[in-house]
């Protein structure tokens, strides 16, 4: 595994992103699931944990706050609360825990529901800046939610080890908002201040 927290291109202290997530903090579902696996992660140093109220599966970036106009994040708010509001809640499935690269992940399945409401925040992205400018590929979006990043280098396969000796855990949430918020992630962990929350099927 390699280190989570090393500077990404244009990332440094004091710099933050607007991005759309779905958060997790009051599904208790996934609650229970962090408390499921934490033995796991208190026995693995290499891993920071994500504590609960920052539990979130990511969506859709916008850009760095210092780079786009705070006008352009209320219009593409506002695009984006209408076109979800054509979009009924949904209930996915997340986990079983996996090791990844950087991460210890839960897959969120079916995925169909979650990559339309991707379409739908891109759609109100490109209505604001145009469709050819809309940040992030659409392809390749993998549908996750995070339990714990790697803070250093190193073999993976203890920490297989000791999720594959754990019971395979998965729980289910219901999707019936999405967040635009202020991502910041100074202190190795990512937290954030909401700027919008768009409630799916309500106009």
């Amino acid at each position: 595994m390699r280190d989570h927290w090393w500077w990404r291109p244009g990332w440094q202290v004091g710099r933050s992103f607007y991005t759309w997530h779905v958060t997790l903090a009051d599904q208790p579902g996934a609650r229970r699931l962090v408390s499921d696996y934490a033995p796991v992660l208190a026995r693995l140093p290499q891993l920071d944990p994500v504590p609960a109220r920052w539990l979130h599966l990511t969506l859709q970036g916008i850009g760095f706050t210092d780079e786009v106009d705070r006008a352009d994040v209320e219009r593409i708010a506002r695009a984006a609360r209408k076109r979800c509001a054509e979009l009924e809640p949904f209930t996915v499935t997340i986990g079983p825990a996996h090791v990844d690269p950087e991460t210890i992940q839960m897959p969120a399945r079916p995925l169909e529901p979650l990559a339309r409401l991707r379409l739908a925040i891109r759609a109100a992205i490109g209505e604001v800046w145009g469709p050819d400018d809309v940040p992030e590929p659409e392809a390749g979006f993998r549908a996750h939610v995070s339990l714990g990043y790697c803070n250093t280098a190193g073999p993976a396969e203890p920490v297989a080890a000791a999720l594959d000796a754990h019971d395979r855990r998965t729980a289910e949430v219901t999707v019936s908002s999405v967040t635009l918020i202020d991502l910041n992630r100074d202190h190795k962990a990512y937290e954030w201040t909401d700027v919008a929350t768009v409630l799916l099927g309500m106009p």
